[in-house]
């Protein structure tokens, strides 16, 4: 893959052209024989990224932050003035207060991450189905057949984290953890190069799946996949815990990730100018806490 990736930033509404952290070794892995064999015997392997996890989250790592931020152009006027001990510190800086605010309107959906967005209205309850090249089986996703049946037809909303991103994520209204648990995987990178070889990461890669019950969008699945050098997934809280719309809901260690979440069929609608991006195969950038989906579209 060498076409440059552009997504459409809302609320500039403009095209841009993402910069893709670690392009060149993405290319060695996935696209050469060499590369596949390795990231199959060794680097996917999940010990691997939680020793590279260890260094960045020790001082040898510092720095690296610097040199990251000027390449990146990453605007640190939004997050908190505080010294960075190390990458991983950096790597989950918070938003400074006021810096980000989540819509209060009720029939509104707010993104939960801020990242890149691809929308669904509806997932059909087959086997499987795909979505942008990638191939996607809720059951295979959740690996429950009890909660999975409970989303088959409903909307999908995915947000593709980069590591230059804000890799904390969020509750996106009112409710009550149902159920919460792991399962294992891979980790494979989650950037578009390595999902067109190998389209089935989201089925078998490491993820945390919550199940919630939100006040105004009914039951959601809320599931964080880790990926290549993700060293950790944090959820805050477990089953039978209340949490608030805003709320933050945990964060991801080092790495490019992942959060999906499925909804109920006709509790909710994606808003209009994010599905027509998705169906021009492209994705949109959005900021955290804006409105992504209604639940007031009859």
């Amino acid at each position: 893959m060498n076409m440059p990736l552009w997504v459409w930033n809302r609320r500039q509404s403009k095209y841009e052209q993402e910069r893709v952290y670690g392009w060149f070794w993405m290319r060695i892995l996935y696209q050469t024989a060499l590369g596949r064999i390795f990231l199959q015997v060794f680097l996917t392997r999940s010990w691997v990224s939680r020793c590279y996890g260890f260094y960045q989250s020790s001082f040898l790592s510092r720095w690296k932050i610097a040199r990251f931020i000027r390449e990146f152009q990453i605007d640190m006027e939004d997050f908190e003035p505080i010294a960075y001990s190390n990458f991983n510190a950096f790597f989950i800086r918070k938003f400074r207060p006021g810096a980000r605010i989540f819509t209060e309107d009720p029939k509104l959906l707010p993104a939960f991450a801020e990242g890149r967005y691809f929308v669904y209205e509806k997932v059909e309850p087959q086997d499987s189905f795909v979505v942008k090249g990638m191939d996607w089986d809720v059951l295979g996703l959740l690996q429950d057949t009890n909660f999975a049946s409970s989303f088959f037809g409903g909307p999908l909303l995915l947000a593709r984290l980069c590591p230059v991103d804000y890799h904390r994520f969020h509750f996106p209204d009112d409710g009550e953890i149902l159920a919460s648990y792991a399962i294992a995987g891979r980790l494979h990178s989650v950037n578009p190069m390595p999902l067109q070889v190998k389209p089935d990461i989201f089925l078998t890669n490491q993820r945390q799946v919550s199940i919630l019950q939100t006040r105004n969008f009914g039951k959601l699945a809320y599931v964080e996949v880790g990926a290549l050098c993700v060293g950790k997934i944090v959820n805050h809280l477990g089953r039978g815990a209340f949490f608030r719309r805003g709320q933050e809901k945990g964060y991801f260690l080092f790495g490019g990730s992942t959060v999906i979440v499925l909804g109920e069929p006709g509790r909710f609608l994606p808003d209009a100018d994010l599905i027509r991006q998705t169906q021009s195969h492209r994705e949109t950038w959005l900021r955290l806490g804006e409105p992504i989906a209604s639940c007031d579209f009859h």
